[in-house]
């Protein structure tokens, strides 16, 4: 093989590794009623009513060709709250991991128009854009600095002007970005008066220089800021601008912002308060308070600490007029619901049991039933559930049993529909569109059942196996056996390891068994490949499982692993002197 073309193989590997890691399913841009969804294709963007997929162009190629170049390559968009305009981002560049930052067009359908927003500033250089609520403005981060640009009088207005690469403004440094998955660091008040959003200050922070051998024939550095273990973080802190004024009130958070983190906060719906938790630096002590944003009142509403880690929560849902909200905790020893009113005195627990919820996916307080994943009886697997949402309900599974695997739903906002999503070790990502009230498919044609019938399964399948080690832990685990499998002889093995707490390598999930090594085909080639799951990984088996690691990690996953190949070692059909283990990252 050509030198160039194993560098190729190794880096086409590494691309189809996070393709197949990632979450096949991507979200679907419901209509604010439900009944109907949009999307982007062919350069324009266009609806769906169901359940007779009815399609209709609601911003034509025709509209979108009036921009220089034409504006074919859409990369998201959104609709102000009326509908009558849709917020158009293109030209994407990656910031870090993702590409965040762009050109952003807004389509006046009223007027059948397109309008570049900041117009003034660097191409490519805007961020996380979004209307106000009343959807007469546009609000956008550019090169640090939050802008508002009204769309009546063409005005752009500098919210804050203090922006450089140290001192960032509505987005966040490298760390939050790569441990919290904070990347959109503004939000708007919900009368639209008001801007909330993060300032991080990271003047003190020492750059850590990378080193680039590939775009130059001679190297170079790349300077970026990064605090390592002793150092400071960069220091955190909310401010509240207003729209009219430019003036930014800062909130009065209790605790050093340096020493503590905010890796959410969000307004509470119809009010001039925030909810925002706070993490200390060694990220076991979580604090939710509520800001009022008028007043600098501030309530620590809910505190929660952990022998070893919390993780920042993913979001919450308000319910009941937003006097309440959704918070999940494992601080019972699994992941569960509850229900917590706004000053924390009052809390339900929704989801009680010995499993893990792994997302929730509808809030609907018409039935009163809250709708979640979770997978009680297989750890690599999983499926929808429900169960009451004022507490003291029993586990109820939503997604039916014969169909053995991993399933995702996207939900409607008003519970009428949903796209349902499967996939297991064998077979590929397939979709079907439900009426989700029945859990019926909308079309015969378009059910799992009917496309089931048309996928052929692979000749050498993955199998799916448990050891117990030593230590009398139980590890899942897969295997991909040699083509022609003779369990008379015996046969080299590889282990593929990731191990550590950012991810599952064992799941039932099509791509699981893949060879991600070099660019071959490992049974083909006469090995068996197997990969292990040890304890702290994020497999749904309880905090205990995931939070062990603390402290151990490089002691525990590693001795997981080696008693699990141990055991394996002793199969019949495994050749002990012909043993290999790789992984990347953690692995």
């Amino acid at each position: 093989m050509k030198l160039g073309n194993f560098f190729f193989s190794i880096c086409l590997a590494m691309l189809l590794a996070f393709a197949f890691t990632a979450n096949a399913q991507t979200g679907i841009k419901w209509s604010k009623d439900g009944t109907s969804y949009y999307l982007a294709s062919n350069g324009e963007i266009g609806s769906v009513t169901l359940p007779k997929n009815d399609r209709k162009t609601i911003v034509s190629r025709q509209l979108l060709s009036t921009v220089p170049n034409g504006l074919y390559d859409i990369k998201d968009f959104q609709f102000s709250e009326d509908g009558t305009k849709v917020l158009i981002y293109t030209n994407s560049k990656k910031v870090w991991r993702e590409e965040t930052r762009g050109d952003y067009y807004v389509a006046d359908l009223s007027q059948n128009k397109v309008i570049k927003m900041g117009a003034d500033k660097p191409a490519s250089s805007l961020m996380f854009a979004k209307f106000s609520p009343d959807g007469t403005k546009v609000a956008y981060v550019s090169e640090h600095n939050i802008y508002v640009e009204d769309l009546n009088s063409k005005t752009i207005k500098a919210l804050t002007t203090n922006g450089t690469k140290r001192i960032i403004n509505g987005t966040f440094d490298w760390v939050y970005e790569e441990e919290f998955f904070c990347r959109d660091g503004f939000r708007w008040s919900p009368d639209g008066l008001s801007i909330a959003y993060w300032q991080l200050d990271a003047s003190k922070t020492k750059n850590f220089l990378m080193i680039n051998n590939t775009d130059s024939i001679y190297p170079f550095t790349i300077p970026v800021e990064y605090p390592k273990v002793g150092e400071d973080p960069s220091a955190c802190r909310i401010g509240v601008v207003d729209i009219a004024t430019a003036k930014t009130n800062w909130l009065a958070i209790p605790g050093d912002n340096i020493q503590n983190y905010i890796p959410r906060m969000d307004w509470i719906p119809n009010s001039k308060e925030v909810l925002l938790q706070q993490l200390n630096r060694e990220q076991n002590v979580s604090k939710l308070f509520v800001v009022n944003t008028s007043s600098g009142k501030v309530d620590n509403i809910l505190t929660e600490t952990d022998k070893a880690w919390i993780d920042p929560v993913k979001n919450w849902d308000w319910v009941n007029d937003g006097k309440e909200f959704i918070w999940t905790s494992d601080k019972d020893g699994w992941n569960h619901l509850y229900r917590i009113s706004k000053d924390g005195k009052k809390q339900t627990l929704l989801t009680k049991g010995d499993f893990d919820v792994i997302e929730k996916s509808l809030i609907d307080e018409k039935n009163g039933y809250v709708y979640f994943s979770a997978s009680p009886n297989n750890a690599t697997q999983k499926y929808l559930y429900k169960t009451k949402l004022s507490g003291g309900g029993k586990l109820e599974m939503v997604t039916s049993s014969i169909f053995a695997g991993t399933h995702n739903y996207d939900i409607s906002p008003n519970g009428l529909f949903a796209r349902h999503t499967y996939q297991n070790a064998t077979v590929p990502t397939i979709s079907e569109w439900m009426n989700f009230s029945t859990l019926n498919p909308l079309t015969m044609e378009g059910s799992l059942t009917n496309q089931l019938g048309r996928v052929k399964p692979p000749k050498n399948k993955v199998e799916f196996f448990k050891v117990t080690t030593e230590d009398g832990i139980e590890l899942d685990g897969w295997m991909k056996k040699p083509d022609n499998f003779d369990q008379t002889k015996k046969y080299p093995v590889v282990f593929y390891v990731y191990g550590e707490p950012a991810a599952q390598t064992v799941t039932d999930t099509y791509g699981a068994g893949r060879n991600f090594l070099y660019a071959g085909d490992m049974p083909k080639d006469g090995y068996i490949y197997i990969s292990i799951e040890n304890r702290g990984a994020p497999a749904p088996k309880g905090r205990e499982w995931r939070k062990s690691i603390f402290q151990n990690i490089g002691t525990l996953n590693i001795r997981d692993q080696a008693m699990a190949a141990k055991k394996i070692l002793t199969w019949p059909f495994v050749d002990k002197d012909r043993v290999a283990v790789w992984g990347w990252s953690g692995g």
